[in-house]
C-alpha cells in the first residue's frame, strides 16, 4: 500500500522487430515511453507524422459519425447504459477490425457526405422561404419583377416603406413634382409597406427616380424574368424536392445504424495506430536500432525483460529514477476505490507518502456519519453490487463503484448507531396501522423513557444528543488532524529533518493532545485537567524556544518562537469545521422524519395508501439525491483541507504507460 518504486528502462532493438515490439508493448502497458524532442548525437528521428495524421483524420470522421448515427438514429441505452464497461473482444478480432476499416471509412465518409447534403439542403431551404416570404405580396402581379423599360416607357417595380393607397401615393408623387406624368398600380398595401408598379414617359425617367427616391422607393432584392406567381410555384417544386431528397439523405443514414459497432471498433483501432505513430515520432533510430526509454515498476522489471527478449532482438537496461519519475499507486481492494479522490486532488510529490489507506478510512467513516441512515446504506449496497455484477463496468467505474458501496456500508453501521432506517419509518409506519406509539429508539440521554421502541439498543439521537454528538464530532476531528500531523512526522523523519519531526510537528500534536486530556478532564476526573494542562503548556514553551531557531539574533528568534502560538487559532477553526458531521447527519434524519409524517397523514384508507407511496418514495430519493451529494462534497472538504493541508504537497505525475487507450472495445487479457 505504497507509491511503487520506478526505474528507469532503455530498450535498444532492431529497426526490423520495432512494429512486433511497440505491438507487445502497447499491448502489456508496463512502460511509460519518454517523449523528447529532439534526438541524442549518433541517431535521428523518423518522420511519421503523414500516416499519423491520417489516423487521428480517421479516428476524428469516426467520431463525428457517431454523432450524426445519435441524431439520425439514437442508441437505445437505458439510463445505467454509463456504467456498462468496454466490450471484450478476443486478441484475433483485432485483425477483423483492421481488415474491415477501409469499408467502415469509407461508409462512415458516405454519412458525413450525406449529412453535409441535409445541411445543404437546410440553408437552401432557408433561402427559398425568405425568397417565398418576398414574392408573397407580389403575387397578383402578371409581369416579371425584372421588367425593363419600353422604347417610350419607363417601369418602374418596387416597394414603399409606408402604407399608400392609389390616390394618396399619386398625391405624394404630385407633390414631390407636379410635373412628373405617370400611371401606377398598386400591388400591395399595408401598415409599413406598400408594393407599387409605375409607368413614366422615358423622358421623364430621372424626374420619376428623384420623385421614388425622395419617398424611399426600392426595388426587389431577387428580381426575376418570371412573374412572381411563376417564380413562386417553382420555388415551392424546388423546396419540395429538398425535401424528399433530405429525407432520402436521412432515412439512408438510418439505414447504416446497424455499423454503430463497428465504427466505433474502427475509431478505437486507429487510436490505437495513431497512439503508436506517435511513439514512433519520438524515438531515437539510427540504420539498424533504435532506442526505446522510459519508466517501468520495479516490480514489472522483470515482466518487460522477459516480454522485451522473446518478441525481439534487443537490450534491456534498468536504472534507478530520480524525483521526476512519475507515480504508480498500489493498495489493497479496501484503500483502492479512493484513488481517484486523492488523483482529483494531486498525484503524490517525490517527497509525499502515499495517504491513500487514510483517506480511505476516513472518507468512508466520515460519508456514512453524514449520511447516516441504515436504510439508506443498504440501498447504496445493494444499487452498487448490482451494477458492478450486471454491467461489468471498467475499473475506473468499478472504483467509483466500490467506493460508494463501502459508503454505504459505513452509512449502514452508523444509521444503526443514530436510530435511523429511512429516517424513522418503521415506527411510523408501525404506529399507522397499530395505533400505538412506539419510537425508533431510546436515545442515550433518554434511556429510562417507558415508550414502546422498535430498537433494543440504545442510540445517539442527532436531535436529542446534538451536544453529544457535536463533542463526538469535534473528538474524531481532532484525531483525523493528529493523523495528518503523523503522516508529516512519518515524511519529516525519512527526510532526515529530526527537527522538523519533532519541533515542528511532534510538539503541535502533543499540544493538542493535552487540550483534549484537559477538556476531557473537564467532564470527567479533575486530575486530567492538570496532567493536560502540564502537557499543552510543557509543549508551549517548547514550541517558543523552537519555532523561530531559523530567525537571526535572540530578538528574532523569541518573536518567531511566540508568533508561532498565533497558529493554535487555525487548529480551533479546523476542530470546528467538523461540526458539520453533525449537521449534516442532523440534517438526512430530520427530512426523513418529515417525509414520513407527511407520507403517514392521510390515514390508512385506499387514498391514504397510494399517497404515503407516492410521498414516501419521492421524498426519500429527494433526500438520498441532496444529502448523499452534500456528504460526498463535505467528506471531500475533511480530506482536502482539514487533513491534507497538514502534511501532503502533491505535484507528482501519474503513471500514464504505452498502452491501448480505447473508448469502446477492451482486449481480453490471457487466463
Amino acid at each position: 500500500m505504497a507509491k511503487l518504486k520506478m526505474k528507469t528502462v532503455r530498450i535498444i532493438a532492431l529497426r526490423q522487430d520495432r512494429k512486433r515490439l511497440l505491438e507487445h508493448l502497447q499491448d502489456s502497458a508496463l512502460v511509460q515511453i519518454s517523449q523528447s524532442d529532439t534526438s541524442r548525437k549518433g541517431f535521428g528521428r523518423v518522420n511519421v507524422s503523414s500516416q499519423m495524421q491520417v489516423f487521428e483524420r480517421n479516428v476524428d470522421l469516426t467520431q463525428q459519425t457517431l454523432k450524426i448515427l445519435d441524431n439520425a438514429s439514437p442508441e437505445k441505452a437505458g439510463m445505467l447504459a454509463s456504467f456498462k464497461g468496454r466490450r471484450e473482444i478476443d486478441p484475433d478480432e483485432i485483425g477483423v477490425i483492421a481488415a474491415q476499416a477501409k469499408g467502415v471509412i469509407e461508409a462512415c465518409t458516405r454519412i458525413t457526405e450525406l449529412d453535409k447534403q441535409c445541411a445543404d439542403n437546410a440553408a437552401e431551404q432557408i433561402r427559398i422561404k425568405t425568397q417565398l416570404a418576398q414574392l408573397e405580396s407580389w403575387q397578383k402581379l402578371d409581369i416579371p419583377l425584372n421588367t425593363g423599360d419600353t422604347k417610350s416607357t419607363a417601369v418602374f417595380i418596387g416597394s414603399l416603406p409606408e402604407q399608400y393607397s392609389e390616390q394618396t401615393l399619386k398625391e405624394a408623387l404630385a407633390k414631390e413634382n407636379p410635373k412628373l406624368e405617370f400611371e401606377l398600380e398598386i400591388q400591395y398595401s399595408e401598415a409599413g409597406l406598400t408594393n407599387v408598379v409605375l409607368f413614366a414617359p422615358k423622358s421623364q425617367k430621372t424626374m420619376a427616380e428623384e420623385a421614388l427616391r425622395a419617398l424611399g422607393f426600392a426595388r426587389p432584392m431577387s428580381p426575376t424574368h418570371k412573374t412572381p406567381k411563376i417564380k413562386a410555384e417553382r420555388l415551392r417544386d424546388k423546396s419540395r424536392a429538398l425535401s424528399e431528397s433530405t429525407q432520402k439523405a436521412k432515412e439512408e443514414i438510418a439505414a447504416y445504424a446497424e455499423m454503430r459497432e463497428q465504427i466505433k471498433s474502427t475509431q478505437d483501432y486507429f487510436r490505437f495506430r495513431a497512439d503508436k505513430y506517435n511513439v514512433i515520432n519520438h524515438l531515437d533510430h539510427s540504420k539498424h536500432v533504435f532506442v526505446i526509454e522510459g519508466y517501468v515498476p520495479e516490480e514489472d522489471c522483470e515482466k518487460l525483460e522477459a516480454l522485451c527478449t522473446r518478441v525481439a532482438t534487443c537490450s534491456v537496461e534498468f536504472d534507478d529514477a530520480g524525483d521526476d519519475a512519475p507515480v504508480k499507486l498500489k493498495n489493497n481492494k479496501f484503500a483502492e476505490p479512493a484513488q481517484g479522490i486523492l488523483t482529483m486532488y494531486a498525484s503524490p510529490g517525490p517527497a509525499d507518502i502515499d495517504p491513500t489507506p487514510v483517506l480511505a478510512f476516513f472518507f468512508y467513516f466520515f460519508f456514512g456519519m453524514m449520511f447516516s441512515d441504515a436504510g439508506y446504506g443498504l440501498l447504496m449496497i445493494i444499487a452498487t453490487g448490482l451494477m458492478i455484477k450486471l454491467f461489468k463496468p471498467d475499473k475506473k467505474m468499478r472504483n467509483n463503484l466500490k467506493l460508494f458501496q463501502y459508503c454505504g456500508v459505513s452509512t449502514t453501521l452508523w444509521g444503526l448507531v443514530f436510530g435511523s432506517i429511512f429516517g424513522d419509518a418503521p415506527a411510523a409506519l408501525y404506529n399507522l396501522f397499530t395505533g400505538s406509539n412506539a419510537v425508533m429508539a431510546h436515545s442515550i440521554s433518554n434511556m429510562g423513557d417507558p415508550t414502546p421502541a422498535l430498537l433494543p439498543w440504545p442510540v445517539i439521537d442527532p436531535q436529542k444528543d446534538a451536544l453529544t454528538l457535536m463533542i463526538i464530532s469535534i473528538a474524531f476531528g481532532l484525531v483525523h488532524i493528529l493523523v495528518g500531523m503523523g503522516c508529516k512526522f512519518i515524511v519529516c523523519f525519512r527526510q532526515k529533518d529530526y527537527a522538523g519531526a519533532f519541533f515542528d510537528t511532534g510538539l503541535w500534536m502533543l499540544m493538542l493532545v493535552g487540550f483534549a486530556v484537559l477538556a476531557a478532564g473537564l467532564i470527567t476526573a479533575p486530575v486530567l485537567v492538570t496532567v493536560g494542562a502540564v502537557i499543552a503548556i510543557a509543549c508551549a514553551v517548547g514550541l517558543v524556544l523552537t519555532q523561530g531557531r531559523g530567525k537571526k539574533g535572540i530578538v528574532g528568534k523569541a518573536i518567531g518562537g511566540l508568533a508561532s502560538l498565533y497558529d493554535i487559532t487555525s487548529y480551533i477553526s479546523d476542530l470546528l469545521s467538523y461540526s458539520r458531521l453533525l449537521a449534516l447527519g442532523l440534517t438526512t434524519g430530520v427530512m426523513a422524519q418529515v417525509f414520513n409524517m407527511l407520507a403517514t397523514m392521510m390515514g390508512t384508507n385506499v387514498l391514504g395508501i397510494v399517497f404515503m407511496i407516492v410521498i414516501f418514495l419521492i421524498g426519500h430519493l429527494i433526500n438520498i439525491g441532496l444529502n448523499a451529494l452534500g456528504a460526498y462534497v463535505h467528506t471531500m472538504r475533511l480530506q482536502y483541507v482539514e487533513m491534507f493541508s497538514k502534511f501532503y504537497e502533491g505535484g507528482g505525475k501519474e503513471f500514464t504507460p504505452f498502452s491501448l487507450n480505447s473508448k469502446y472495445i477492451k482486449i481480453q487479457e490471457d487466463k
